[in-house]
């Protein structure tokens, strides 16, 4: 697995992916690789958060003014999960 991504780095969702909402959890098909993922209600939300780039410092500000969370559990689950869609190559990493 590759290193965890840095704050400062802009993540923003590749494009090529059929994503719904079924039963409130967002779900998507990625039409590079024939998968499909159960992103669940956070994962869409911080789907819908990375349409256009953004910093991962700001994904998670932004995610710490909606849930009551301690910022380096945030930050660490948050950057596990942009790890797992950079590693499925479902988002694009910029430094």
């Amino acid at each position: 697995m590759s290193q965890s991504l840095a704050l400062v780095q802009m993540v923003q969702q590749k494009e090529g992916h059929i994503v719904s909402d079924m039963d409130g959890e967002r779900v998507m098909l990625s039409i590079e690789n024939g998968k499909y993922y159960n992103l669940g209600e956070l994962g869409g939300e911080i789907w819908d958060k990375i349409e256009h780039p953004k910093p991962v410092s700001e994904l998670i500000n932004e995610l710490l003014e909606v849930y009551e969370v301690e910022r380096d559990v945030c930050e660490e689950q948050v950057q596990a999960f942009l790890q797992h869609l950079r590693d499925e190559n479902l988002i694009e990493v910029k430094e």
